[in-house]
C-alpha cells in the first residue's frame, strides 16, 4: 500500500486542504492527514512564520480539529482513504511513530513557512512532494478565523464541516 502524507494547523480546515488530500490521493491507496501544533506544548516560534505558535492562530483543539477533518473527508469520500493523526513538529525523533517514514509527504509551498516545513520533513527521513502555490489564490485561515465574528465564515469552509463548526463557535 501506498502512503501519502499531509502535515498541516488545519485552523480550520478549507477547500485547499482537501484539493491537496485529493492531490495526494490521486497517487497513493492512503493518506496520513497529519495534525501540526496538536497541543499547546508542540507549538513553537519560527522566523518565517510570526504567527503560527500563537493563541490567536489555534483557537481549536487536536480534537476539535479532528472532528472537523473527519467530516470534512467525510463530505469529499475521502475518508474511508484517510487516517488522522497528531504531528508534532517539535519532536522529528517521533516522527515516524504518527507518520511512517515511507509516507511521500505532500507539501504546497505558498510561503517561507511551507519551504521550510518540507525541508525539515526531507531531513526527517521523508521523501516530499513540493507543489508551488499561488500566495494571490491562497485560502487564509487567518481571514476565515477573522470571519467568525460576523458569521461570514461558512462560505470558506467545506459544506460538511459547517455543522460541527457551528457547534464549536457556539460552545465558546
Amino acid at each position: 500500500m501506498s502512503l501519502a502524507a499531509v502535515t498541516g494547523r488545519f485552523q480550520p480546515v478549507h477547500a485547499q486542504h482537501l484539493e491537496l488530500f485529493a492531490l495526494a490521493l490521486a497517487a497513493h491507496d492512503h493518506l496520513v492527514v497529519a495534525v501540526t501544533n496538536p497541543d499547546t506544548g508542540a507549538r513553537h516560534t519560527a522566523t518565517t512564520s510570526a504567527h503560527r505558535h500563537t493563541d490567536e492562530a489555534n483557537p481549536f483543539t487536536f480534537y476539535e480539529r479532528a472532528r472537523l477533518l473527519e467530516a470534512a473527508l467525510t463530505g469529499a469520500g475521502l475518508a474511508d482513504r484517510a487516517t488522522v493523526v497528531p504531528f508534532d513538529l517539535t519532536r522529528p525523533h517521533l516522527w515516524p511513530e504518527y507518520v511512517p517514514r515511507s509516507a511521500v509527504q505532500y507539501v504546497r509551498a505558498y510561503s517561507p513557512w511551507e519551504e521550510e516545513k518540507a525541508g525539515r520533513l526531507e531531513a526527517g527521513g521523508y521523501a516530499v512532494v513540493v507543489l508551488d502555490g499561488e500566495p494571490a489564490t491562497k485560502l487564509d485561515a487567518s481571514a476565515i478565523r477573522a470571519r467568525f465574528a460576523d458569521g461570514t465564515w461558512t462560505g470558506h469552509v467545506p459544506p460538511a464541516t459547517v455543522p460541527v463548526l457551528t457547534d464549536l463557535l457556539a460552545a465558546r
